[in-house]
């Protein structure tokens, strides 16, 4: 199948509707579907008639994240410059999204991780529903919290970016919307009605849209034992300066006096420790460094991060966790370095510059955009 069949696109008006259409590997996006992403945005920025665009995925995934399969098959060939072009196109695609122009509506109705949260969260609108399931699982395959999740996790409240970005958390809708990675909440029963209405906007101003989008909107009681009901305790812990104290004050949390269970505290414990300590390192100094950058230079140092990582002189966690979570799925993975302490100050600071000068590589370099708008993320409790 081809690019073309993997995003459906519909045209209802002022509207364009873009259909992620891989429903069994959970729409998870091939560098031809991101190409044909950007195009496709790009296109409709230069087009008046083109108002709005809804971005949805087919089946029960939103999109599961980038198809990491020929990422991790180029660097075991000794091609990494290959695998960085890929997260080129996508963090291109990202920084698009993010200065759109129009209107973007992303309907996640699903599964919504990695790169699929790079799709939709700098978008404007980001419809949650009782079927949505967000997280940002890379620590455990030995990368870090991408496609731009250095800025949006970094504006959640607190510290409860660092939490989902860290430990891999899942996420409900009601918690989504809570925190702010959604802007709305729509039961899936009325997604087609609310697609109706929506094709009918014939204006560039956002506030039609948030009235539609509000008439059809809910807010939905967070589970009993949400995570963003202990915020406090997150806020706490993950505000300490490096990951060793993290764990150190989440472990001290279980000896505390308290009314309520602590399995939340030591499922927590134990993601971390089952990451990788390299991942961790990086994933924790990106998100603090997002705070006081903007979209685009979290997405230049990404770049540089990640173009480290495929390179794998300090660590081959990536393709260490790829093998163990996603081909073997043994779920065993042997990290290097196996210890958080054996990852050094020195070791993480060699991913945040740029790679050895080698012949035809440099930073990452986005077109001059006339929109920043970049996406809100206001917490709703």
């Amino acid at each position: 199948m081809t690019s073309h069949s993997h995003i459906l696109v519909e045209e209802k008006f002022s509207a364009r509707i873009l259909t992620l259409n891989r429903p069994a590997q959970l729409n998870v996006l091939s560098l031809d579907m991101m190409t044909r992403l950007l195009k496709l945005f790009l296109a409709y920025e230069e087009d008046p008639s083109v108002k709005l665009v809804i971005l949805k995925g087919q089946g029960r995934a939103f999109c599961a994240g980038g198809d990491v399969k020929p990422t991790v098959r180029n660097i075991v060939e000794g091609k990494w410059r290959l695998s960085a072009d890929i997260f080129a196109e996508e963090y291109m695609l990202n920084y698009v999204m993010a200065t759109f122009s129009k209107i973007q509506v992303s309907i996640l109705n699903g599964i919504v991780m990695g790169g699929g949260a790079g799709l939709s969260i700098h978008g404007r609108f980001r419809i949650a529903t009782e079927n949505t399931v967000f997280a940002m699982p890379e620590t455990a395959l030995g990368l870090f919290p991408d496609v731009g999740a250095s800025h949006f996790l970094s504006r959640l409240p607190g510290f409860f970016g660092e939490y989902v970005g860290l430990t891999g958390a899942r996420l409900d809708g009601a918690e989504m919307l809570a925190c702010g990675l959604a802007t709305h909440f729509v039961p899936s029963t009325r997604l087609t009605a609310l697609e109706a209405d929506l094709w009918r906007v014939d204006s560039n101003d956002p506030n039609f849209v948030s009235k539609i989008l509000d008439a059809y909107a809910q807010h939905p009681n967070l589970k009993q034992h949400s995570a963003y009901y202990r915020l406090h305790v997150i806020d706490r812990c993950f505000s300490k300066r490096t990951v060793e104290d993290i764990i150190s004050a989440l472990e001290r949390e279980l000896t505390r006096p308290t009314q309520e269970p602590n399995d939340w505290i030591s499922t927590t414990i134990r993601a971390l420790k089952k990451a990788s300590p390299s991942s961790l390192k990086i994933s924790l100094r990106s998100i603090r460094e997002g705070r006081l950058q903007g979209v685009g230079q979290c997405l230049i140092r990404e770049y540089r991060i990640v173009c480290n990582v495929m390179k794998g002189d300090i660590s081959n966690d990536f393709v260490e966790g790829c093998r163990a979570i996603l081909v073997d799925k043994d779920r065993n993975p042997k990290w290097e370095p196996r210890r958080l302490e054996d990852m050094k100050d020195s070791m993480v600071d060699q991913y945040f510059e740029r790679v050895d000068e080698e012949e035809g590589w440099e930073d990452i370099k986005f077109p001059p955009r006339k929109n920043f708008h970049a996406s809100g993320i206001i917490a709703k409790l």
